[in-house]
């Protein structure tokens, strides 16, 4: 089973930043696309930031929510099968419980989608 493990999260003042980390370990085959989503209470999960592998039918790329954009930045390190989030010019609306999400191939022609338990960020003055 592939676990992730998420990192970075934590109380910043308004215009601050934070890099979050989720590193995947376990039987993996390939990973397709890695990405964060975050959830604010009484509001829907919501899509940050996503960076994709090319495959056999698509291309590779990056795509961020129209609030992140110019703010936050999505990487990845393939050897390691991590994925990072440098998030800059924090905004109190950014508050959120944010997840990891990797997708791929656990065997060849079989999926696999894991999610992270999330991890705390707190924009507050």
């Amino acid at each position: 089973q592939v676990q992730l493990v998420e990192s970075g999260g934590g109380l910043v003042q308004p215009g601050g930043s934070l890099r979050l980390s989720c590193a995947a370990s376990g039987s993996i085959f390939s990973i397709y696309a890695m990405g964060w989503y975050r959830q604010a209470p009484g509001k829907q999960r919501e899509l940050v930031a996503v960076i994709s592998s090319g495959g056999t039918t698509s291309g590779g790329g990056t795509n961020y929510a129209d609030f992140v954009k110019g703010r936050f930045t999505i990487s990845r390190d393939n050897a390691k099968n991590t994925v990072h989030l440098q998030m800059n010019s924090l905004k109190p609306e950014d508050t959120a419980v944010y997840h990891c999400y990797i997708g791929g191939l656990i065997t060849a022609g079989r999926d696999f989608h894991s999610w992270g338990q999330g991890t705390q960020v707190t924009v507050s003055s």
